[in-house]
């Protein structure tokens, strides 16, 4: 049963803070933020915001410290990241809509190496998309299935 959802915060959107704090409001799921400095939230309902140093990676070393599996759920956008977690047997979602699971994390990790690999050589550029409401449908709809499938 889900009973804590861990976000790496830094690069998540407001719109899915938001959303996930209403969420866990509604299912009695505490909320913990973790970023490198203070992050928005405007929902009322109350969740932890957890600052760590600027060190490189020290809010996903946080939460990988803390996160116990079988209680905890990990909204984060670093495919590195939610290897780890995926191997510790935590749940894992982005704010895309991706369940990341033991049989397509390995081929995510892939796809990233490749891309990263292609603009290392010049032949691609990075490429940042926007956030839209269909982006955050499907999180809204893989947020409910994951916690459902886990109470």
């Amino acid at each position: 049963m889900i009973k804590h959802i861990w976000v790496d915060a830094d690069s998540c959107p407001l719109k899915v803070r938001n959303h996930t704090v209403d969420y866990a409001a509604k299912k009695g799921i505490t909320v913990y933020f973790v970023a490198n400095k203070q992050i928005e939230c405007q929902s009322k309902n109350p969740f932890n915001m957890i600052v760590t140093d600027t060190q490189k990676d020290s809010a996903d070393n946080y939460i990988f410290e803390h996160i116990q599996p079988g209680t905890d759920l990990v909204i984060t956008r670093d495919i590195v990241f939610a290897d780890r977690l995926v191997s510790k047997g935590v749940p894992v979602i982005n704010d895309r809509g991706t369940e990341f699971t033991k049989e397509i994390i390995k081929e995510r990790l892939s796809e990233r190496d490749f891309n990263l690999q292609l603009v290392q050589l010049g032949l691609s550029k990075p490429y940042h998309e926007g956030y839209d409401q269909k982006k955050f449908e499907k999180f809204a709809n893989c947020l409910d299935r994951v916690i459902v499938k886990n109470l």
